[in-house]
């Protein structure tokens, strides 16, 4: 049974929310350590997302959504976010190139039709190192023209999204504007923030003919297993994705 609030995730939140805003003030004396710090806050903040849409800490939606609406990797529209990871929830389509939107399996007609370039650059990218370094600028390329095409063909939802996403960013850039900080260094937090997250995602899930498994789990409880708050036990929290990531370690053994 959920308990009625989680006060861990709540004390996590709020020490993100520290974080972030810690590195904000290093910036005028320690730039360097300022944007990796923001960059890991940004990692932590959207596995917490992740929590939210699956109703963490509060069984009220609205509630856990506001906890979580500053859009602090600007990219990543929190309902959009919410809508395309549930889809990505229904266990059959697991890793299905059209019916899981966060699968990176492509029909073999779609592979033979790219050119060569692109082919190199989707190679590179399923490697860990080419996940890291390029991963974060081609998912999220890829994720913003899909959605600006779903957009262009009147899509509504999409767009009243990403206009959610546009309000989400005003605390954000006004906290820039106190802070001095440019948005070009903001960005490049973002691309760390992203770019650990991809970490996460490079193993999460694989083809295979059943799909109990395509799911995998990654034995870890060191800083990375709490950065992603063990959603390394991937199974675990495909089997019961309502239970809360403090629990998944205990429930996997």
């Amino acid at each position: 049974m959920q308990d009625e609030i989680e006060w861990p995730t709540l004390a996590l939140l709020a020490a993100t929310y520290l974080a972030w805003g810690l590195g904000l003030w290093l910036w005028g004396a320690v730039p360097l350590l300022a944007v990796v710090v923001i960059g890991i806050a940004i990692a932590q903040f959207s596995s917490l997302q992740h929590e939210a849409l699956h109703g963490h800490p509060f069984r009220n939606t609205t509630l856990n959504e506001a906890l979580v609406f500053p859009a602090l990797a600007v990219f990543i529209p929190y309902r959009r976010f919410r809508t395309t990871h549930l889809q990505h929830h229904f266990d059959p389509a697991l890793t299905d190139p059209y019916d899981d939107p966060e699968s990176h399996f492509m029909e073999p007609a779609v592979w033979a039709s790219l050119s060569e370039p692109w082919k190199k650059l989707f190679l590179a990218n399923n490697t860990l190192l080419g996940r890291l370094v390029i991963g974060p600028i081609l998912g999220t390329g890829l994720w913003v023209w899909g959605d600006v095409k779903r957009i262009a063909r009147g899509e509504g939802a999409v767009a009243w999204d990403w206009g959610l996403n546009l309000l989400g960013l005003l605390p954000v850039i006004y906290a820039l504007h106190l802070a001095a900080m440019p948005v070009w260094a903001y960005l490049v937090a973002v691309y760390i923030g992203v770019a650990l997250l991809k970490i996460r995602t490079f193993l999460e899930h694989r083809a295979h003919e059943a799909h109990r498994a395509r799911t995998v789990v990654v034995e870890d409880r060191g800083p990375l297993s709490l950065l992603f708050l063990n959603n390394n036990f991937h199974v675990v929290h495909h089997m019961h994705p309502a239970i809360a990531w403090y629990k998944l370690p205990a429930l996997y053994a």
